[in-house]
């Protein structure tokens, strides 16, 4: 059921975008080709588990999960809302 102005289906919509969206953006970031044998941030050795598990890998472990832990996350506001803005 929709609201105002908008079609049946519209907050369904807006919610498939933003899947659609995020696993763009997962696929995009996903690592792909030969893995490093050292880490491109620190220079430690990458195990070999780890580049088999994950070819393209390009940082050990403790690098990644700090790069990680600062990104920050941005998407775009499909609701509108005063609410979801003001966030």
């Amino acid at each position: 059921m929709a609201g105002g102005w908008t079609r049946d289906g519209a907050v369904q919509d807006q919610i498939d975008d933003t899947v659609k969206d995020a696993v763009q953006r997962a696929r995009a970031e996903t690592p792909a080709g030969e893995s490093a044998t050292h880490c491109d941030d620190c220079g430690e050795t990458i195990p070999k588990k780890r580049r088999d598990a994950l070819p393209g890998v390009r940082r050990c472990v403790a690098c990644q999960s700090e790069r990680d832990a600062h990104r920050v996350a941005a998407g775009i506001n499909r609701r509108g809302s005063k609410d979801s803005q003001l966030r």
